[in-house]
């Protein structure tokens, strides 16, 4: 057991010798994502003062004889998860059928994106969605580390669920938008730019750096892009369903062929060379920070892989060379894949299934991830890259990947213990101790997306039958609840 464990089960311990600091929650089932079952009548204590789990197990007598105790809440009719973990959101960015990327960056001011933000939180965690990871502020600055702030401790300024985030991201010149019309080679508009901008080793690594030393948990590189990127960043409800393929793609370094030569625009290429992208991954491991990699390139997956980054978001080069890549994330068990079919889906739905190019991209992804389902990946973390479709909505990847033949406790484990798996600290992975020796432990310091002593007591109660009607029953969230505090009681907000 680390030091930070030790630490964690004495704070547990501390907290059950006072009876008032506890409180019972009698649980109809409770899923337990390592068993991939739901346990019949399960009674959960919590600590109120700690946010952390004391006790599970089979509800007694006892915690039935008192149910007009405010200390006990009687959920027998629901059934209990861990919180839900999405581990690929925007917060900054609000749905693409409201408004383009290009028009949310270049005419939504920073305060006003702030304010989304908060509300995007918000109905993220009333959807029953506990943890979160941001990979990027898209142009949003340095906001997602103030917004963490507003949503974490005891008594967190705006409701909300636990919050990793990226900062800024890293691209390379000319591979990232917003593009100016006007001057073609400058990157940004009116100052504006979506990621921050590194070339060479040496910038690389000092734009790591920076963004660690401004607070990040995670480093997000857009290491390799596709003609995917390219849709899902320009469609817009201001255009009509079928002229969507019209639009002018801002994403990639050759997106300024669209017009002439539609296939040189769409081709996959890497944005960093490998010593770009070694320089950024080492550097952040050896502080401690892991790293989400965009790829859409299969020659730069690979290249990733072999780096040792920490997670792979989209992901579809897959198709059409399956098998060698799949197997390569099989083997690098420490790499978990973000397969983010939900902003693919989103994108046909826009345009009303008439789009030949966003039909196209719903083929590639959804035959990628039936190939990943037979070669029986595990390593998979919920994502659906929540912002370009509207937040609130995030259990759509989940659905989404019950449709496509994935067993429904699979997917319950990727959204619940698979985010933990991804997104918790590189000290769980190593006998580094991010404790420090016994200081107190912050919001994103506790282990989460399990139901256990010790773990935080993140739950979401639903009602319905996940095996009779899966979408249905996670749609239908009854109750939630962050770090022991209710937010959410018999379909009711509590918090506001």
């Amino acid at each position: 057991m680390t030091q930070l464990q030790t630490f964690q089960a004495n704070s547990v311990a501390k907290t059950t010798s006072s009876a008032t600091d506890t409180q019972k929650i009698l649980a109809g089932r409770l899923f337990d994502p390592y068993k991939l079952q739901l346990l019949p009548s399960q009674t959960i204590t919590v600590s109120k003062s700690t946010g952390l789990i004391l006790t599970v197990g089979s509800t007694s007598e006892n915690d039935t004889r008192t149910l007009v105790s405010d200390e006990i809440i009687d959920l027998r009719h629901l059934t209990i998860l861990p919180g839900f973990v999405d581990a690929h959101v925007h917060f900054f960015l609000h749905s693409y059928g409201e408004a383009s990327w290009d028009d949310q960056t270049t005419k939504e001011s920073l305060v006003e994106r702030t304010i989304r933000a908060t509300v995007h939180a918000r109905k993220t965690l009333m959807a029953g969605f506990t943890t979160v990871r941001d990979l990027g502020t898209e142009g949003a600055e340095d906001a997602d580390i103030s917004l963490r702030k507003c949503l974490s401790g005891p008594s967190p300024l705006i409701p909300g669920p636990r919050y990793f985030c990226a900062n800024r991201a890293i691209v390379c010149t000319g591979s990232y938008g917003p593009k100016s019309s006007l001057h073609k080679n400058q990157d940004g508009v009116e100052g504006i730019v979506g990621a921050e901008i590194a070339d060479g080793v040496d910038e690389c690594i000092r734009a790591t750096r920076r963004q660690i030393g401004a607070g990040a948990d995670w480093i997000k590189i857009y290491a390799g892009e596709s003609r995917l990127d390219t849709y899902t960043r320009t469609s817009a409800c201001s255009v009509k369903p079928y002229e969507l393929t019209l639009t002018s793609p801002d994403y990639r370094f050759r997106s300024r062929m669209d017009g002439i030569s539609p296939g040189i625009s769409g081709a996959p290429l890497p944005t960093f060379g490998e010593s770009e992208l070694q320089g950024m991954i080492n550097t952040a491991h050896s502080l401690s920070i892991k790293v989400a990699a965009h790829a859409c390139n299969a020659n730069t997956i690979a290249t990733l892989l072999k780096l040792g980054v920490d997670s792979i978001e989209h992901g579809s080069a897959l198709i059409p060379h399956p098998e060698s890549l799949m197997r390569l994330i099989c083997a690098t068990s420490s790499t978990i894949w973000v397969p983010t079919l939900a902003v693919s889906y989103y994108q046909v739905q826009l345009s009303g299934g008439k789009d030949p190019r966003a039909n196209q991209a719903w083929k590639i992804v959804s035959e990628m991830f039936r190939h990943a389902l037979a070669m029986g990946m595990d390593n998979i973390a919920c994502g659906g890259d929540t912002g370009a479709f509207p937040h609130g909505e995030n259990a759509l990847e989940m659905k989404l990947m019950v449709r496509l033949g994935a067993d429904w406790r699979k997917v319950l484990k990727w959204a619940t213990l698979g985010g933990w798996e991804c997104i918790r600290p590189m000290g769980w992975e190593t006998s580094h101790d991010i404790n420090g020796g016994g200081m107190p432990l912050g919001d994103n310091d506790h282990r989460f997306g399990c139901l256990r002593p010790g773990w935080a007591a993140d739950l979401v109660g639903v009602k319905g039958d996940f095996e009779k009607d899966f979408e249905a029953t996670v749609d239908t969230v009854h109750f939630v609840m962050k770090a022991g505090r209710i937010y959410k009681k018999d379909g009711k907000i509590l918090h506001d």
